[in-house]
């Protein structure tokens, strides 16, 4: 089991064939480093689920803004969606709404999407599934990793070690964001991140 990102390094530079990894993508930037740091590596197919973000219209701002990006860095990186469903993500937080980023809250979220990617490619067939999560600064990676390692055994599929900030690697997605005039949300993606970020700027 990969702990640290030494490791992760030296296991993704060290294959001996291309394996089928199933991406969770939060948004364009955040696959950005991501992609170019993992697509040498393996058969990539981006998987976009983000019942947390609203309203349904940003959801679907961010999910044109991915594949209009995927396709400009390689036409042969694939993508799927699921269906918006904000009632699963009301499900999992409801009690912590009040607890703010990097709380229980996050941890629900973090779960809710990294096990409907463990799901999908567990149908689908693929040898690894990871997340885009780990590269903000804002997110937890050892959760993100604890969440993914207990979901490998869950399902059978394996999970890739994350923790993509590291090599500088939010930093690049802020470049390539400039590179590709990427849409960069000004907050987390949920209603609740939304009205923190509202009282922060003094909008409410």
């Amino acid at each position: 089991m990969i702990e640290n990102y030494k490791d992760f390094k030296k296991f993704i530079t060290t294959l001996e064939y291309t394996p089928k990894l199933l991406l969770h993508s939060c948004c364009a930037p955040c696959s950005s480093h991501v992609l170019i740091l993992l697509k040498a590596y393996f058969d990539i197919t981006v998987f976009y689920s983000n019942d947390n973000i609203y309203p349904e219209e940003e959801y679907l701002k961010r999910l044109d803004e991915e594949m209009m990006f995927c396709n400009q860095l390689d036409p042969e990186i694939k993508v799927i969606y699921d269906t918006y469903k904000k009632e699963d993500y009301d499900q999992i937080v409801k009690g912590y709404e009040t607890l703010g980023e990097r709380s229980q809250r996050c941890y629900a979220c973090y779960k809710l999407r990294l096990e409907k990617t463990a799901s999908k490619a567990k149908a689908l067939g693929f040898d690894f599934f990871t997340t885009t999560l780990s590269i903000s600064p804002y997110k937890n990676s050892q959760w993100i990793n604890e969440i993914g390692q207990a979901l490998e055994k869950k399902y059978g599929v394996s999970f890739l070690y994350s923790d993509f900030k590291k090599e500088e690697g939010y930093k690049h997605s802020i470049a390539l964001s400039k590179t590709y005039h990427l849409y960069r949300q000004e907050y987390c993606g949920c209603q609740y991140s939304l009205e923190e970020r509202m009282k922060q700027d003094g909008k409410e």
